[in-house]
């Protein structure tokens, strides 16, 4: 989910807020607007002590239900898996069908304080309406009374970010394979109304045969054919020249996006560093040509030219257009074909002992994540809390900055998850 923040107020806002850092509240009542508080029909000093009155439900219905969830005879907490941008995100059982889920726990006073009602909302209406193969699907979602929980599928395999790390650069061969599936992702989204706005390496988890899925709808939102957007969102170095200037701009801008994924997968680096502020990286990025690299076959040096067009209606921006480049040549489009062979690079790096060392960023977390939940009576806490990060689904942890020092590559990923409403 990515925070909101007025457009006169950009440049005045603290450093911590601008670049979407994200704090629990523990012991104090939130800062939430009065006319939040008005809308869920509590007055300003009675926030705590009416925190059970229904408005407080109310307000999150209908995208998130109320419901009374069974505890830790139906669920149980195996790990700790990341920390999201509002709360903790957990490896969760349910015993009754003896599956593993990933499950985002949010606390609503965050949600109201920050301004992202809508937003939240936003992104379990997108994702309960697509259901593909290189799409994560959400399984749940609910609240109770002071938590939102969304549930979507368990991951083991981790994140695409971590095997870039890993690798430093991937096989023209298997970049193939990871851009039809990502292609096929975003066409089937666009033809749906939807806009992604956060294609990255971080937000692409991968199945146990070494496929893609396409996930973290928090910044998502529903654009149909000829719409134009205009809210800056995202991570700055994988944002389009349109978005980095505030609009207009379509489903055009997740091309753009998918153009500096395949870019930085096949030579190891960004096409440029990311700069502080998206003012400062859009003259970067208008400036600045994207030279390829000597290596590059010639049809991938093409169609990453033709994706990274800075004139989105000059752009490589539709799936049929992107199944005719030579490129892909002799590769199925087809859904089922395309995943029928495992792709062997994730395979072999998943099994290196230093895979949990790169999918923890290089992070230093609590050694006790979960000290003091609040589990509204859904979750019980496991009888010994994990002492390290679940590696084997780390796909959401993203250092505030500033804060502890990252590996080159993950400075780069700082994620500018700003919206600015004009």
């Amino acid at each position: 989910m990515g925070l909101s923040i007025p457009a006169g107020l950009c440049r005045l806002a603290p450093p911590a807020l601008r670049l979407g850092q994200h704090r629990m509240l523990h012991g104090k009542a939130p800062d939430i607007p009065e006319h939040v508080l008005r809308l869920a029909g509590v007055g300003p000093g009675k926030m705590r002590a009416e925190w059970s009155l229904p408005g407080f439900i109310t307000m999150f219905l209908p995208e998130f239900p109320h419901k009374t969830v069974p505890g830790h005879e139906h669920f149980q907490v195996l790990s700790y898996i990341a920390k999201g941008s509002f709360g903790p995100i957990l490896k969760v059982k349910d015993k009754t069908k003896q599956k593993t889920y990933a499950v985002k726990v949010i606390p609503k006073s965050e949600i109201l304080r920050l301004g992202v009602l809508e937003q939240s909302k936003e992104e379990v209406i997108v994702q309960r309406q697509v259901r593909h193969p290189f799409v994560h699907d959400l399984q749940d979602c609910w609240q109770t009374q002071r938590h939102l929980y969304i549930m979507c599928d368990y991951c083991s395999t981790g994140d695409l970010y971590t095997y870039w790390q890993m690798i430093g650069q991937f096989p023209e061969d298997t970049v193939r394979v990871f851009a039809a599936e990502l292609g096929c992702a975003l066409g089937f989204l666009h033809d749906f109304g939807i806009i992604h706005r956060d294609v990255k390496m971080e937000n692409i988890l991968l199945t146990d045969n070494g496929h893609l899925r396409l996930a973290d709808f928090g910044l998502s939102r529903r654009l149909e054919r000829g719409g134009r957007a205009f809210t800056i969102c995202g991570t700055i170095q994988y944002m389009a020249p349109e978005v980095l200037s505030g609009g207009p701009y379509n489903h055009a801008a997740d091309w753009w996006s998918l153009g500096i994924l395949l870019f930085s997968l096949v030579t190891g680096k960004f096409p440029m560093p990311p700069e502080p502020d998206h003012c400062s990286m859009l003259r970067r990025v208008r400036c600045f040509p994207y030279e390829m690299p000597l290596n590059l076959s010639s049809p991938l040096a093409l169609l990453i030219t033709e994706l990274l067009c800075k004139t989105p209606t000059r752009r490589l921006r539709s799936l049929d257009r992107f199944k005719r480049q030579t490129f892909f040549h002799g590769t199925t489009f087809d859904l089922a074909l395309l995943q029928r062979q495992p792709v062997g690079v994730i395979l072999e790096l998943r099994e290196r002992p230093d895979r949990a060392a790169k999918a923890r960023r290089g992070l230093a977390l609590s050694l006790q994540p979960l000290k003091g939940f609040d589990y509204d009576s859904f979750l019980s806490p496991p009888s010994t809390p994990d002492t390290q990060l679940d590696a084997d689904a780390q796909t959401h942890t993203a250092a505030p900055f500033p804060g502890p020092a990252l590996p080159p590559k993950a400075a780069q990923e700082q994620d500018l998850r700003r919206e600015v409403f004009v």
